[in-house]
Formats: structure tokens, sequence, C-alpha cells
């Protein structure tokens, strides 16, 4: 089987993310993973907190704590949050973690060698008061063309312009509050894109029409406009220093790079973190460097909303190919667009919308697995109100999968006892069904093995639904009464679908799918998927098997929890 590297944009350190930032990376890229280990193939996915940046610098400051410190526990809170969610990452690592370190700095060497980097004088805002030079960010003032009075040096948050730090109208700094600033020329490295537009072209031309048309546009606006040259170095106290062996002047100024610059490379580093906990059974070089691969090739998928786009398709490739060394490059990227609060912007500053240990302290990761899944944002921006929520949970969880499981196990308990009931012989029915739930299953694999979930999630929902009809047909509540055996082959088949139910949902709802597979005490259930004339039997769990009734799979909201939750978090038009 194939060997599947998947990534996806690593969370920013500085709070716990939205659900917007939930759906558009991490959930879809870990129910890609759970979907292709369970079809057998080789898969590794990696994320890690991206820890460095004057964000970082500004949180632990207004928590008082150290960076390093700071860092350390916001990292174990959304880590938590995550295994929450039942995401099933390889590993979960650090940008600040030493093999990022050594990785940037290689990364950083090379491209100096190679002509791609270059040290150039520039004017920056400095704080006497600060005895230091001010990243943008830490340049605050009013907004000259709002007057929002928290505008920061590179764009203001209230009417989004983007902005230079003496384009403010008071500027201060954001460490002191001093407004006694100055603009004195500083040295920088910059990274020479320019020199490698034509690379950078001809590499995503040979890419883009299989992308999405989403991430493929977005890396041909930024190729028409021009690569610019970028400074790829920055005056904070956090960071990876810029290595002195190579530019002992910066190094001695304390420059350290750009968290744009050493963040992608960031999924290297976690993976070699990753092998470094295990050396002798894990090597992270045939993961990341094409030249120790073998004769099994890695597919490399990202997963990333559509504002980490342009730093994946054009940024980070032209470091790699700058490098000139056989570093995997990615093969596909799946972008999304927005997932919004009421038509308005989620936003970790401003606390508006859902945030994931919110979501997860009202109801369990499946409710929330499923549903933004099943409302994606791939094709165009979506809308989370409270009130599809709830429609969602009650119609397709409550209803359609979790009815049918209790009443199906219910019934036959009281009927027929704690075992799968025997008797009966498939008929034109079961034949119809099996058919049907053949090609549904294979609907799904389809629009999975083409990372469309709205469209994954419809044919699972399909599935379900099949079940429904099924027994809504044959009523086994009506059939008993004259049919004993023919009542008992229902329940059985029904019951070989809820484990098939089981089997093929693990990817979108795993703890739900754990609850239904574990109601069969089967002698031996070890099925990772289930084959198209296995689908069409429905004879996985034969006659005799022992069951038990599971509790309730999905609760229904109802109106006084729609109220709940709307009191809570606001239900009208985000600003």
């Amino acid at each position: 089987m194939a060997r599947h590297l998947i990534t996806s944009a690593l969370p920013y350190i500085n709070g716990i993310k939205h659900l917007g930032n939930m759906v558009g990376s991490m959930l879809p890229a870990d129910v890609y993973s759970r979907y292709l280990r369970q079809r057998g193939h080789d898969v590794l996915y990696i994320c890690a907190t991206d820890e460095h940046g004057t964000p970082a610098e500004l949180a632990a400051k207004e928590q008082g704590l150290p960076v390093a410190e700071f860092c350390a526990q916001a990292h174990d809170a959304q880590k938590a949050v995550y295994d929450g969610f039942a995401l099933a990452f390889d590993y979960f690592g650090r940008s600040s973690s030493a093999q990022n370190v050594e990785i940037t700095q290689h990364f950083a060497r090379k491209l100096n060698e190679n002509g791609f980097i270059e040290e150039r004088a520039i004017r920056q805002v400095y704080s006497p008061a600060d005895g230091r030079f001010l990243p943008d960010r830490y340049v605050e003032g009013t907004c000259p063309h709002c007057g929002y009075d928290k505008a920061r040096g590179d764009q203001c948050e209230n009417c989004t312009r983007v902005l230079d730090p003496t384009d403010l109208i008071n500027p201060r700094s954001a460490i002191s509050g001093s407004t006694d600033l100055e603009v004195r020329e500083t040295k920088h490295l910059f990274l020479l894109q320019s020199k490698l537009q034509h690379e950078v072209e001809a590499w995503v031309a040979r890419h883009e029409d299989d992308w999405p048309q989403l991430a493929s546009s977005i890396a041909r606006k930024w190729l028409n406009e021009g690569l610019h040259d970028r400074a790829i170095t920055r005056d904070l106290d956090w960071g990876v220093p810029v290595p002195a062996d190579t530019w002992p002047e910066l190094a001695a100024e304390g420059k350290v790079f750009y968290v744009w610059f050493d963040a992608p490379i960031e999924y290297i580093g976690a993976t070699k973190e990753w092998a470094d906990r295990d050396p002798e059974n894990r090597d992270w070089k045939s993961w990341w460097y094409e030249a120790d691969s073998g004769e099994n090739p890695v597919r490399y998928t990202e997963f990333m909303a559509k504002d980490n786009v342009p730093f994946h398709t054009v940024m980070f490739p032209a470091t790699e190919l700058g490098v000139r060394e056989p570093w995997k490059m990615v093969d596909y990227v799946k972008a999304f667009n927005w997932l919004t609060y009421y038509g308005g912007k989620f936003s970790t500053s401003q606390k508006r919308g859902v945030f994931t240990d919110q979501a997860l302290d009202i109801l369990p990761a499946d409710y929330w697995r499923y549903f933004l899944i099943a409302n994606a944002p791939e094709s165009d921006d979506s809308s989370f109100t409270w009130e599809h929520f709830t429609a969602t949970v009650n119609k397709d969880l409550a209803d359609t999968l979790g009815n049918f499981v209790n009443r199906v196990l219910s019934f036959s308990k009281k009927r027929f006892g704690e075992e799968v009931p025997a008797g009966g012989e498939p008929g034109e029915a079961e034949a119809r069904l099996g058919e049907e739930i053949a090609r549904l299953l294979a609907e799904y694999e389809q629009q999975m093995e083409a990372l469309q979930f709205r469209k994954a999630a419809a044919a699972l929902r399909a599935l379900w639904s099949a079940g429904n009809s099924y027994l809504e047909e044959k009523a086994p509540w009506l059939e008993i009464k004259t049919n004993k055996d023919g009542a008992a082959l229902t329940l059985r088949t029904a019951m070989n679908l809820i484990h098939l139910y089981a089997v093929v949902s693990e990817p979108f709802i795993p703890a739900t799918s754990a609850a239904m597979r574990q109601a069969f005490s089967l002698t031996d259930d070890s099925a990772t998927w289930v084959t198209q004339e296995e689908a069409k039997s429905l004879a996985s769990v034969p006659a005799g098997t022992p069951f038990t009734v599971p509790p309730v799979l999905f609760a229904k909201l109802t109106d006084d929890d729609l109220a709940a939750y709307k009191e809570r978090f606001g239900g009208e038009t985000a600003a």
C-alpha cells in the first residue's frame, strides 16, 4: 500500500482555537488519516504548535509569564483539546523544538550558500525605553483610516487595512507603552524569492490542475503578481536564532528567523521529533528526504484554510527549491474557505464564536466532528448557526443513526434475548439491500479518496438511511406476529448493518463507532474495512453472537438547548 504523509496547518500558540480553525485544517486531516489507515495504507500524520512570532511574546507578557513557560503551558492546553476531539496525530510537536532549530538553520545556511539570501539595511521603529527595535506588531496606535485606537503596526484589526508602523497616529510601544519612538537603520536577512520565481511557477504548473480550484487560484494570483524578496529575520527575544557561524553580526544582535520561515519547516522538525523518540524503529528522512524514501515513494497531502495557502504553495516551496536538496514537496493541497459564525468572522482575539474547549464542554466530540465535516467550507464559505447545528444533530445523528441502532437492538433483546437471532433465509429484500449498501459504500470510498468531505458525509448519511428504509419496509414489529423467523432475519440483517456502520463511520465519529462495534461480542472482530462482497452479504455478525444495547448514542437537542446555546454565545449576525 502507499505511504501517505499528512500535515495540517500548525495552530498558533496564543490561545485555544475556534471551530473554524478546527474544520479548516486539523479535523479533515484526521478524518482522511483515519480512513487511509483503515484501508491499509502506511500513514504519518504530523502537526505541532506554531510558537514563534510577535503574538507569542505579547500573549506571554499579558499573562506575566516567560515566553518559554507560556508556550509550554499553551501547547499542553491545546493538545488536551485535540485529544478531546480524538485527533489521532502520529505526533504533535512544537516549533520551538531543538529539531526545528537545527533544520531551520540548515535550510538558511544552504539558501545562503546557493545565493538566495541577502543581508540588507532597512529602516525600522526603535524604542529607546525598551532598548530594542520593534517588529511591526510591537507598535500600536490609532488607525488613520477608521480611528481604531488599538491598531497594530502591520494591520488594523478593526477595518483590516494593511498598515506600516509609520502610518499610525500617536504610535506607542506595545511592550512599555512608550511614545518615544525613533526610526533607525538595522540589518535583516532577505529571502530572494524573485530569483526563484520561474522555478516556483514551473513547480506549481505541474500540480495546480490536480489541486482544488481554491488552492491553485491563490497560488497563481501570487505568482502573477510577482514574487518579492522577503525579510526572513526579526528583532525578537523568542524564535529560531540566526546561526552565528554564518551571520555573526546579526546573531550578536539577537536576530531570529521570521515565524513564517521556520513554521513550515516544523513539519519536518516535528517528524524528526517523532523519530527521535524511537530512533531504532523510526526513520524521519524516509518521509521527507526523497533520496532516502526507497522504492515506496511518499504522497504528501497538506490541509489548511485559504489564508495559509500562499505560504504553503509559494513561499515554502521557494525555500525548499532554493535549498537544492531533495526534500519532499507537497503533492496535494486541500484548501478550505471560512467557516463563519452567523455570517461573521470567528475571531480568536475578539473571542467571537464557539471555541473548541467550549464545544467539548457542551457535547461530546462526535457531535462536532460530524457536523463540521458534513458542512465543511470546501467550495465556498459556510455559516455556523445553532439552528443548523441542532437540526443536523437531531436529524442525522439522533434520528437516522442513533434511533436505528437503539430500536433494532432493544426490540431484538425484548423479543429474542441477548443473542443475535437465528432463523430465516435472505430473500429479495436483503439482496436489494446488499446491492444498495455496496453501491453507497463505493460512493463513500470514492468521495473520501477524492477528499470531498461534504459529499463523503452525504454518502455516509445515505448508508445510514438505507438501514432505516429496510427496517420500515420489513417492519419486524409486525412481521414477528406472523413470521417469527422472518423477523429474526430482518433484525439479524439490521444488526449486520450496525456493525458495518461501526466500521465505515469511524473516520467521522470514532467514539460512537467504537460503541456500536463493542455492542457485539464477536470472537474475532479485526476487520478494518468492509469489502463490496461483505457489504452485499451482510453476514459478519452471525446468529448466536451475544450483544448488548449501548446507551443512547446521540441525545436529541431540544428548543431549550437551542435557547441556552444562543444565550451563551449569541445568535445574531456577527459584526
